[in-house]
């Protein structure tokens, strides 16, 4: 048996990764102490599972696959650049989504719960949607520039696209960070 570390997510289209490519062009400067996101693996995470069995991975698509069911495609607006904690000492930079999130909040809950009944931990906080575009490491040297690039930024548009597919992705961890493969594509209707 081999654990796989799993998460749920919705895939970003191309012109989504290309302006956030460009956003994080004007985010990013040497010495940040910002580990910036690989922009072609861009996705919006549901539910983070963490380590599962391998021999547990077709239950955990098939419940993914009923929580969808009802889901509807839905339109999602990205705009705005923050940080969590907050914008002033960021730990995590992200990209906002403004329009689509109640329904996904709804697919979100469906997913904490049914995966709560198998025994997952739910997450503590509530879900707020967002593109992670980069952590910071500690020991980065120019906090304040890069509070100010966030604020300089806190309107930017990455644009609209159709959230139509939710996949479940493993999650290969190396010296270079993390590489993403998909295990189970549902389509929303």
């Amino acid at each position: 048996m081999k654990d796989i570390r799993t998460f749920i997510a919705i895939p970003m289209e191309p012109k989504v990764q290309s302006e956030a490519r460009s956003l994080v062009r004007a985010l990013e400067a040497e010495g940040d102490g910002v580990r910036w996101v690989p922009l072609d693996d861009l996705h919006l995470t549901l539910k983070f599972l963490g380590e599962v069995d391998n021999t547990r991975i077709h239950g955990v698509c098939q419940v993914v696959r009923n929580c969808c069911l009802e889901t509807p495609a839905t339109e999602l607006h990205l705009t705005g650049v923050g940080g969590f904690p907050n914008a002033e000492r960021p730990r995590i930079v992200w990209a906002g989504i403004a329009d689509g999130g109640p329904i996904l909040a709804a697919l979100v809950e469906k997913l904490e719960i049914e995966f709560a009944k198998l025994g997952f931990k739910r997450e503590p906080r509530d879900w707020q949607p967002h593109l992670t575009l980069g952590r910071t490491r500690r020991g980065g040297r120019k906090p304040a520039q890069l509070q100010q690039r966030i604020a300089d930024n806190a309107d930017r548009e990455l644009g609209h696209m159709i959230a139509n597919k939710v996949c479940v992705y493993a999650s290969f961890l190396d010296k270079h960070g993390p590489t993403y493969q998909v295990m189970d594509t549902i389509h929303l209707e």
